[in-house]
């Protein structure tokens, strides 16, 4: 049996066509959920990604491993997926990231793993190891002839019309969809994949998308129109949202975060105004198509491959994305929209039809 474990970061867990999301197609995650079983109210045990990641890697509550934030060191006395494939006789191997600071009592000090949060997971061997360096993807746009630096990445290609009136996302990325970083880890594991043969595996394929800043590549920029999106879900001003409770009060006068797109710092989230708010749900919505597109890619290659039927799949994230709802944009909120995520499983060995589809 293989094992294909595919985490998108910050993806809702009403942001699959089948859960009935009113504009947002999926198709094929929704094959997949239909040959498998969709977990329709499955939630992230924290936010952000180091703490939400922490939780599912280990398979704790946040009180028991206490990593409570991006920077808290994972105890390395908690057991974790990767370690307990190792004791089946797998080898994981990551493509991506897995935010995981590491424990300080098993490093010297000055030892570079304990500079950032962006660690890999004991027991995880990294393929191809994304942090914020973006380096991987960097080096293959440049070899590709984009004239392209990690601070710019994100920035848009050019604006499209007037971008007030557009809104922050809605110019295309400035590398083609077929260079994005989704489309450098869905090929870097189709790769890997192709030359294992027979020799069973654990695959982790972690993928940034749609994690902000909100900026997706050509057609997917407008694959989906601000106005035909759903409003966001809030009180009608950000003084009737902020009564409910005083640290909603509190988060809404000093909202933090990744910036939200090109030059549109988290700061200003509660203050966009809604057709703004709803280009960014448009721009999130075509990364996830980009990614639901790619995920596409990587299952009719295990099919070609005649790996499909020997593979357990599972797809999920580390916790979901405000999308102004609430006047919030990110996932550091108590809200449903921050910790509900989506859950697909496919178990080829469980033919069951009463255990398959949504």
């Amino acid at each position: 049996m293989n094992v294909l474990f595919i985490t998108a970061d910050q993806w809702r867990g009403d942001c699959l066509s089948a859960a009935g999301h009113p504009c947002l197609g999926t198709p094929n995650l929704d094959r997949l959920a239909a040959e498998g079983v969709r977990f329709a109210r499955h939630y992230s045990q924290s936010t952000p990604c180091g703490p939400g990641r922490a939780c599912l890697y280990t398979g704790t509550y946040l009180h028991t491993n206490r990593s409570i934030s991006n920077g808290t060191p994972l105890d390395s006395r908690f057991t974790n997926v990767a370690l307990e494939a190792r004791k089946a006789g797998y080898e994981p191997v990551l493509f991506g990231y897995t935010d995981t600071s590491a424990d300080p009592r098993n490093f010297t000090p000055g030892d570079p793993a304990l500079t950032t949060y962006e660690g890999v997971l004991p027991g995880m061997t990294a393929e191809l190891r994304f942090d914020e360096s973006y380096l991987p993807w960097l080096a293959d746009l440049r070899a590709k002839g984009y004239e392209i630096t990690a601070r710019d990445i994100f920035r848009p290609e050019g604006t499209e019309g007037d971008s007030a009136a557009q809104g922050p996302s809605a110019a295309p990325a400035r590398y083609k969809a077929a260079d994005s970083s989704t489309a450098l880890l869905t090929d870097a594991a189709i790769e890997y994949l192709s030359v294992r043969g027979e020799r069973p595996w654990f695959l982790h394929l972690s993928y940034l998308s749609p994690h902000p800043p909100f900026v997706a590549p050509a057609p997917y920029h407008r694959l989906y129109d601000p106005d035909d999106v759903p409003a966001p879900r809030r009180a009608a001003g950000l003084e009737e949202e902020a009564a409910q409770h005083p640290w909603l009060a509190y988060r809404l006068a000093n909202p933090k975060g990744s910036d939200l797109a090109w030059g549109v710092p988290a700061a200003d989230g509660p203050r966009l105004g809604e057709h703004r708010v709803r280009q960014l749900r448009a721009t999130y919505y075509g990364m996830i198509s980009e990614v639901d597109e790619q995920i596409g890619r990587l299952i009719d290659h295990l099919k070609a491959a005649g790996a499909y039927d020997q593979s357990l799949i599972v797809f999920t994230s580390d916790h979901g994305e405000q999308l102004g709802d609430h006047w919030l944009l990110g996932k550091r909120s108590y809200f449903d929209q921050s910790f509900h995520i989506p859950l697909i499983l496919r178990d080829p060995g469980n033919a069951g039809p009463v255990r398959r589809g949504p």
